[in-house]
């Protein structure tokens, strides 16, 4: 954990099934209706509890005792999407609705997906596959019924990330996972408890087989929370780090500095997180990252703007401005500042150039 923290209680609000939108209750009605079991499972699950909701149908996964046939069966409309790992999109009012069969798992020899399902009466042998227990917990709006086999309501109330089970067995199932503890931990602001910690490491080599674009989804994620910092810090001190980017290894601290200081928006979080490189190494990076170009080219320019001092009077700061462009002009005034916190002309020029 981090020592850093004093230990807390968080506070979980009550599961209201009006916070439920209409078209996923409307599904699991339904489903139930025609003798099937079926609850709202994973993250909206977790969200309800710390007091967050959903607007879109799409963020709400249902899962259910019916296999995929009878699924759809019983709505007129649905895609097959993941129809041999039991999973069927449905169209209710227009909106995507995952529906997923209760299902175990056999062996994950790609370290991402199983190489086979078998699909299950019970949903606490369901939950029992699922990553951390905080996403292991299933509503149902309907009769009120709530499973949590793996004390994920209680590991929300402490603030902790914690692997159902076996953290290396769920880490070696899909190499991503350990990147997820650190994103989650990170964006929640939890602890990752010791256990799942320390499994990380041991599977690295499960996380080196990981599409580097899922990897990019996951750090942007963690570069967008309200206090990146610790998830970097993570990252290091996992080695996960070293596939992400090997050239800020030993030069976190300047980077975990940076990110906290800047608003919560991609290009000006990735210029800080990247501003110990190069700006080319820093391009590359990012390329490697297969982030998109204009994120690229943008973060490139910041950093080649950066001056090294604070410029000379307002004619310097124009033309420094009128280098990075005015539509960079607001993200280069929160990054200057950022990585120069010891220049007291960096925050006085950002504050000139603002008013």
């Amino acid at each position: 954990m981090d020592a850093s923290k004093e230990p807390s209680t968080r506070t979980l609000v009550e599961l209201d099934p009006k916070v439920v939108p209409a078209l996923v209750r409307e599904a699991l009605l339904r489903l139930k209706q025609a003798g099937h079991q079926a609850y709202l499972v994973g993250g909206a699950v977790r969200d309800l509890l710390l007091g967050q909701t959903h607007a879109e149908a799409s963020d709400w996964d249902i899962a259910t005792s019916a296999r995929p046939e009878a699924v759809q069966a019983l709505f007129e409309r649905t895609v097959p999407t993941g129809i041999a790992h039991g999973t069927v999109t449905v169209l209710v009012g227009g909106a995507p609705l995952e529906v997923t069969t209760f299902r175990g798992e056999g062996a994950y020899s790609d370290a991402r997906r199983p190489d086979s399902v078998h699909f299950l009466d019970d949903v606490d042998e369901d939950l029992s596959r699922r990553d951390f227990t905080i996403n292991a917990m299933a509503w149902d709006p309907i009769e009120g019924g709530f499973h949590d086999p793996f004390g994920g309501r209680q590991d929300l109330r402490r603030g902790l990330v914690r692997a159902v089970g076996d953290p290396l067995e769920r880490f070696a199932e899909d190499g991503l996972r350990p990147m997820r503890a650190v994103r989650f931990a990170t964006v929640l602001d939890f602890d990752i408890e010791p256990a799942t910690l320390a499994a990380i490491p041991e599977r690295r080599a499960e996380f080196e087989r990981v599409a580097i674009e899922r990897i990019a989804t996951e750090l942007t994620k963690l570069l967008l929370a309200r206090r990146p910092s610790r998830g970097l810090r993570w990252l290091e001190r996992t080695g996960l780090l070293h596939r992400i980017a090997p050239e800020l290894e030993g030069r976190v601290d300047a980077s975990a500095a940076a990110v906290d200081r800047v608003p919560a928006e991609e290009t000006v979080r990735y210029a800080a997180l990247l501003h110990p490189l190069p700006p080319e190494a820093a391009e590359r990076r990012l390329a490697a990252l297969r982030l998109p170009r204009a994120v690229q080219r943008d973060v490139r320019a910041l950093l080649e703007a950066l001056p090294e001092a604070a410029p000379n009077g307002d004619a310097g700061l124009r033309r420094l401005l009128a280098r990075v462009g005015r539509r960079l002009a607001p993200a280069f005034l929160a990054l200057w500042p950022a990585v120069r916190p010891h220049d007291p002309g960096a925050e006085a020029g950002a504050r000139r150039a603002e008013s």
